[in-house]
């Protein structure tokens, strides 16, 4: 099988996707709004300032103008933020109108829409008009650009309301060292997605305050408590979060300095102000967002999330993490489930 297939965003994650289909066979066309990293793949064939030491086969060629790149693909791979999706799926849907296209609508973003509080395939199928797509497919899991880079071995999870759609993105990533699997529950594999990096944050300071591996897996035990928590209040299935985009992309995201959230936290830890962290960063670190977005969402819904609360103080109050810690340590004693 060999498609043509638009990836729209061209940084770390989705340059190396666009690589893994690259491999594969398929005619991609990566997406940049940046005219200058444009030139830089299709002339040198790097990522410089998103993927270090790594070299882009010559095949895949780089657009700086959307309406070129998605003409005639059979699929559409969305790789860009959160707070990007919602306008760049608005051009993509009046350009699929003009052109009279109905592709494969794929994502690999993580995050929740800020007021809205709308997950990134809901956002997709409001702009995006049924009439000119097929089903929206999630591709999430435990993943690091720099790892499937080097080829390491990596699985993730493709999931759609249509099983057929989910079965498509499948055979369109597989390799030998790359593998997904298929699940229905996209509003869990969703979820899981985009709270996980609220842990990496967590986890990333109390690796910058001087803590062990036992406050690192209390983290991250009782951080996935709070997203399954949330996810189920939904409608997800309880399941999906013992799987790949619920334990698996915790465990990834709140282990390794290759996460840009666990190492914005690892600076917050070591004293530096939020300010200054996302300002040199280079890259957008969605878990300060979906933070905020988790926090209200948890309100609104009477949702208990305690490690996320004291994130969201940490984060947008100001709130003193050492206090913010013992606070959380000192609350009454409850069972665990």
């Amino acid at each position: 099988m060999s498609e043509k297939i638009a990836v729209l965003g061209a940084g770390s994650w989705g340059s190396i996707l666009a690589s893994v289909l690259d491999e594969n066979g398929h005619d991609v066309r990566l997406w940049s709004y940046n005219p200058k990293q444009v030139e830089e793949l299709n002339t040198q064939h790097t990522n410089s300032r998103y993927i270090k030491d790594f070299t882009f086969s010559s095949s895949l060629v780089a657009y700086a103008d959307l309406a070129t790149a998605i003409d005639g693909v059979d699929a559409i791979l969305f790789v860009v933020p959160t707070k990007a999706v919602r306008s760049v799926a608005h051009q993509v849907g009046a350009l699929l109108a003009e052109k009279q296209l109905q592709p494969e609508i794929i994502h690999a973003s993580k995050g929740i829409e800020q007021k809205t509080y709308k997950r990134i395939s809901q956002i997709l199928e409001e702009e995006i008009p049924a009439a000119n797509r097929k089903a929206v497919t999630v591709l999430s899991g435990p993943s690091h650009a720099e790892d499937v880079a080097r080829h390491d071995l990596t699985l993730i999870t493709a999931a759609s309301a249509s099983p057929e759609a989910a079965k498509y993105t499948q055979k369109l990533f597989m390799t030998n060292y790359f593998r997904v699997y298929t699940n229905s529950d996209v509003i869990g594999v969703e979820i899981g997605a985009a709270l996980k990096n609220i842990i990496a944050l967590g986890a990333g300071v109390l690796h910058g305050l001087g803590y062990g591996d036992n406050a690192k897996a209390a983290l991250m035990t009782r951080g996935l408590a709070e997203i399954s928590r949330l996810g189920t209040s939904f409608g997800a299935d309880p399941m999906t979060f013992i799987g790949l985009s619920g334990v698996g992309d915790v465990i990834v995201t709140a282990t390794s300095a290759n996460s840009r959230n666990w190492r914005a936290g690892d600076e917050l830890g070591r004293g530096e102000a939020l300010d200054d962290v996302v300002s040199h960063m280079g890259m957008v670190i969605e878990g300060v967002a979906t933070t905020k977005a988790a926090y209200e969402l948890s309100k609104q819904r009477g949702v208990s999330m305690p490690i996320t609360e004291a994130i969201y103080q940490v984060l947008y109050e100001g709130k003193d993490i050492r206090t913010a810690i013992s606070d959380l340590m000192q609350r009454e004693g409850r069972a665990e489930f």
